[in-house]
């Protein structure tokens, strides 16, 4: 079973660091553990949609309106990191894009019909002028033992690379750790992407498309 000290332990060693017995020990390793580890958890949720991580769920209209450009607020689920796509985005669509180009929206001659927004009383919101609204989400997965294994070599990866100044002052040894995390997300995301049905590479760079 895995749980939050043995990823950290897992970025510890990665790092010639010597391991924890708990986050709250008291020690410098255990709190910049305890500082680290949720931010780069949801950091590396948001970087690919994990299977493992993905949700579904419709949301309900609000009562509250935008005061212009859409007609409605649906509230986000308090898990969602990251969008994937609306139900009316899917319809006709086999997939999002997952190696997209970056600043591009991620879908071949799609406009995008929503803004993600934050709203004083609703929270984190999605506007437009659909009435109805499904969507594909990547949700925050707190428990470790539902974990993906290879997340798991991914995140123990970032988490390293982000304790390595901390931990050992050495920038070549940062560098070195977050090109590591980089070449792992690279080799999960293509693993992850080959089970179900392969998500499409719908949104290439515009050099590529001028070629097509």
């Amino acid at each position: 079973m895995t749980s939050e000290v043995d990823i950290c332990n897992l970025a510890l060693t990665r790092l010639g660091h010597g391991m924890i017995a708990s986050l709250d020990e008291g020690s410098k390793a255990g709190d910049l553990c305890t500082l680290h580890y949720p931010l780069c958890r949801d950091a590396t949720l948001r970087a690919h949609p994990w299977n493992f991580a993905i949700r579904r769920q419709e949301l309900a209209a609000s009562a509250t309106a935008p005061n212009h450009e859409f007609d409605y607020y649906f509230a986000l689920p308090n898990d969602c990191l990251k969008v994937i796509r609306t139900d009316w985005e899917a319809d006709g669509l086999t997939s999002t894009a997952v190696y997209g180009y970056p600043g591009m929206n991620g879908y071949a001659g799609e406009s995008v019909p929503y803004r993600l927004e934050s709203h004083s009383s609703l929270g984190k919101v999605l506007a437009t002028n659909e009435s109805t609204c499904s969507i594909e989400y990547i949700a925050r997965i707190d428990d470790p033992t539902l974990f993906d294994d290879l997340f798991i070599d991914v995140l123990a990866q970032r988490l390293a690379a982000e304790l390595a100044v901390p931990l050992t002052d050495t920038q070549t040894v940062a560098k070195a750790m977050w090109e590591i995390y980089q070449n792992k997300l690279m080799e999960a995301r293509t693993t992850d992407a080959q089970e179900g049905t392969p998500r499409e590479v719908a949104d290439l760079s515009p050099w590529i498309r001028a070629r097509a």
